[in-house]
């Protein structure tokens, strides 16, 4: 007799439909799992077997085949111990044929409890789409699963209460619908920081219009505390938002279990020896990368010339695609990858070139080497160049607080919903993703504005890519300025944030 169970695989971020077909047949005993498992998913027979004596049943003593359709799709994990327990026991007729709009994911322990496992949120909407109406986890992933909406969602803490309710004596209940609390998280607030006006403004332009940026000044000038505080002043996320970016968590195991949404932009920050594969993903279990972790949300450099220049290199195809291509032995995958970039680097090694009491101590030769590890394609993908001056005394014992974070982003809120209307329909959420076939649309230019790009473009020697970001920038200001078209002052700011000489001192 075979029994086919209805369970859910994970290919990248993205769930499929996996049915595990369980046949028992005369011969010697034998347990065979197929269809392209790996080593996780082959270990299942032993969790399975001791988790069925455990549970006071007897084993079958047959040859048990199970084949994880599609055969030809690599699987992996701990997801398919419970269709596979399910499907075994329901062939032996210890347990009724499941039903056929159900579906089961989990990990078994020896003792037949049930572990949580990682990617629930995107199996679960899988299932959603696949038809499937009735969803059955680990109970630590109940919540997690419930997020997809239009299932019914049973938490199962071990094989007894699954087994019960399957069998109609004890009924497991629904797992409740998981909604987050609206309680304020505590952020890094622009109130804290004294001065640096011009680097506070520059950063709202780019909240506001989801640009990249390159702060650059001394030590302690204040760029990773400045670029720390952009969250709190980024757009809150939209529903389909938040469960993209939950997802990605989920696969890589980063959701807490009692607050699995991600209700706050993500801030990713990491240290400058990560490879290339750590930022990109891959690896033996084809995991997301710092990129995708940050979709939707921040991806913070500090020291960016100290990063190797491979991993720098990584980010330039996502930059513009928003996606990211992963090929490694294991297989090929695609990956979200739509973050806003933050850098932060020191003017030269010693990091003093162009301080007031002239203290550097590099060469020119010194500090043309310490630039060059990054490349002129990445720095034309970053829309703003900012110069961060060092903090004077005034400034420090400064009286009056400075405009909090709260403040600044009601202004980025309205020129984002200014956007948000304008944009609609056109696959762009906000102005740094305007394609270069709509500039000419969202971003016209009067004759002065035209006179101005065209100087600048010349004496600058921008590339096409750098005048498409200048246009985006400019299309920022005047959104922030509630202007509807673009004036010659918004484009002369977007102009002056562009200035690469900085990188030659």
């Amino acid at each position: 007799m075979v029994v086919t169970v209805r369970s859910l695989g994970l290919s990248g971020v993205q769930g499929y439909e996996v049915s595990a077909e369980c046949f028992l047949s005369g011969g010697l005993p034998a347990f065979e799992v197929v269809g392209l498992p790996d080593a996780a998913v082959r270990e299942a027979r032993e969790r399975v077997r001791a988790a069925v004596k455990n549970g006071d049943v007897k084993f079958p003593v047959s040859r048990i085949t199970v084949n994880l359709a599609p055969a030809g799709k690599k699987k992996a994990g701990t997801v398919y111990d419970l269709p596979i327990f399910v499907g075994i026991l329901s062939a032996a007729g210890d347990l009724p044929a499941p039903p056929e709009d159900a579906a089961f994911i989990g990990e078994l322990s020896l003792t037949g409890a049930l572990r949580r496992v990682t990617g629930v949120l995107p199996m679960a909407l899988a299932a959603e789409a696949a038809g499937i109406r009735r969803l059955f986890v680990p109970a630590e992933n109940a919540a997690e699963a419930t997020l997809a909406g239009g299932l019914t969602v049973y938490g199962v803490p071990d094989v007894a209460s699954l087994m019960a309710h399957l069998r109609g004596e004890r009924l497991l209940d629904p797992a409740p619908r998981w909604t987050p609390d609206n309680s304020e998280k505590n952020l890094l607030d622009f109130q804290d920081v004294m001065g640096q006006e011009n680097v506070k403004r520059a950063l709202e332009i780019a909240a506001a219009g989801g640009h990249n940026v390159l702060l650059i000044g001394s030590p302690g000038a204040g760029k990773s505390m400045l670029a720390k505080r952009l969250p709190s002043i980024l757009p809150d996320m939209g529903r389909e938002e938040a469960l993209a970016v939950s997802g990605v968590w989920s696969v890589a195991g980063l959701t807490d279990p009692r607050n699995p949404l991600l209700t706050r932009r993500p801030f990713r920050n990491p240290h400058h020896s990560t490879s290339a594969s750590a930022l990109a993903g891959g690896g033996p279990a084809m995991r997301p990368g710092e990129i995708s972790l940050a979709h939707n949300g921040v991806l913070f450099l500090d020291e960016l010339p100290e990063f190797r220049r491979d991993a720098l290199e990584v980010l330039r195809q996502p930059l513009e695609d928003g996606e990211v291509t992963v090929a490694r032995a294991g297989g090929t995958m695609k990956l979200p990858a739509r973050f806003q970039l933050v850098c932060a680097m020191n003017p030269c090694r010693c990091g003093w070139r162009g301080h007031p009491d002239r203290r550097c101590t590099c060469s020119d030769r010194e500090r043309a080497r310490y630039v060059e590890k990054i490349s002129g394609p990445l720095l034309d993908r970053i829309d703003l160049h900012i110069t961060v001056p060092s903090v004077e005394y005034e400034a420090m014992r400064r009286r009056e607080k400075p405009e909090s974070s709260k403040d600044v982003k009601a202004r980025v809120d309205a020129a984002r919903a200014v956007q948000t209307a304008r944009l609609s329909g056109s696959g762009a959420a906000c102005n740094a993703q305007i394609a270069p076939s709509q500039l000419a649309e969202f971003c016209r230019l009067d004759d002065a504005g035209e006179k101005l790009m065209k100087n600048a473009f010349q004496r600058m020697g921008l590339t096409a890519r750098s005048h498409d970001r200048i246009l985006r920038v400019a299309r920022t200001i005047a959104d922030l300025e509630g202007e509807p078209d673009i004036g010659a002052a918004h484009l002369a700011e977007a102009i002056q944030y562009r200035n690469t000489d900085i990188l030659k001192g």
